[in-house]
């Protein structure tokens, strides 16, 4: 600790990150000890979002989780005792630390209910639609919002840094024969996700809950991309999404020595599309392999009504 405060000291640093997450009281303890600010992996992801978010929902909801953070990190101590009560009151009365977290506390509760309007809105939104719906899944900085603009031109905002995307965009994709669908660009997940980030972007992840199927786009010339697939795996079954048909989408394939294509199981399934969002290569695959999960959808949908069909005819 010792050896970390001198080199932060010799570099002027003004600030030291720790990957992982501190307790309020260590945090308290650090800053004492080191003489600068200390953050830990959980507010650097807030304060990221904070100033990527752009819309009006996104921006509601990276207060509501920066407040809920806050208000979980507030000290207890021993001298923030209740007032006590006096003739006629009942109760102990209210503390010192209840009475400072009150606004926040009301401010949590004003913007809890603004996303349940955006989410009522977003659901009755889908209700009214026809077309099948594609959401776009990932860690974040596989290229997804890329793709999305190489299907559709939807000018989806790109950059080459982290959670450059925090608003679902959803777009209509022209398939051949008129077979068209929904597809949706959603925020990126990390390791280690703040549970509080979850639960405040529930209303923009519920995209992802009701689609009908997933593209996991994963970033083909990162090393630790098999980790960073099992972290999107393990956000999507959080979410209640894990059970949802997905597509593994190998993105970026241009920067490695992988050849664009469509790689199939040993039951003639897809298992994988390699393709570069950026020069296009591997995309007439794509809307094939979308074309056909599009066809399997509407038998599905034909054998399923067969079936209430003939549950509905009277015995002869």
């Amino acid at each position: 600790m010792g050896f970390l405060f001198t080199s932060q000291k010799k570099k002027n640093s003004n600030v030291v990150i720790f990957d992982n997450d501190l307790s309020a009281v260590q945090v308290n303890n650090l800053d004492l000890a080191l003489g600068i600010k200390v953050i830990d992996r959980t507010e650097l992801i807030l304060q990221i979002f904070a100033s990527r978010a752009r819309s009006s929902e996104a921006q509601i909801q990276v207060k509501l989780a920066q407040l809920q953070y806050l208000i979980s990190r507030m000290p207890v101590s021993a001298k923030q005792h209740r007032f006590h009560g006096g003739i006629g009151m009942r109760g102990p009365g209210e503390s010192p630390l209840h009475l400072r977290n009150e606004p926040m506390r009301r401010q949590i509760k004003e913007l809890k209910k603004k996303l349940d309007k955006i989410q009522l809105r977003r659901r009755m939104s889908r209700e009214g639609r026809l077309q099948p719906s594609v959401c776009i899944v990932g860690y974040t900085n596989a290229g997804k919002s890329t793709l999305l603009n190489a299907f559709t031109d939807a000018g989806a905002y790109v950059d080459d840094r982290l959670f450059a995307t925090l608003d679902t965009k959803t777009r209509l994709v022209y398939l051949p024969d008129d077979r068209n669908i929904l597809m949706t660009d959603t925020v990126g997940f990390i390791r280690h996700l703040p549970h509080g980030l979850v639960a405040a972007f529930r209303s923009t992840l519920e995209e992802t809950i009701q689609a009908d199927l997933l593209l996991h786009v994963v970033d083909a010339s990162n090393p630790n991309r098999d980790d960073q697939i099992a972290e999107v795996n393990k956000v999507l079954k959080e979410i209640d999404a894990g059970d949802i048909p997905q597509l593994m989408v190998y993105n970026k394939v241009d920067l490695t020595d992988m050849p664009t294509g469509i790689e199939r199981d040993d039951c003639d399934r897809i298992a994988r599309v390699f393709l570069s969002a950026v020069s296009g290569a591997g995309l007439d695959d794509l809307r094939r392999i979308l074309c056909e999960a599009k066809d399997s959808k509407l038998a599905a949908e034909q054998i399923e009504n067969q079936i209430k069909q003939a549950r509905n005819q009277p015995w002869d």
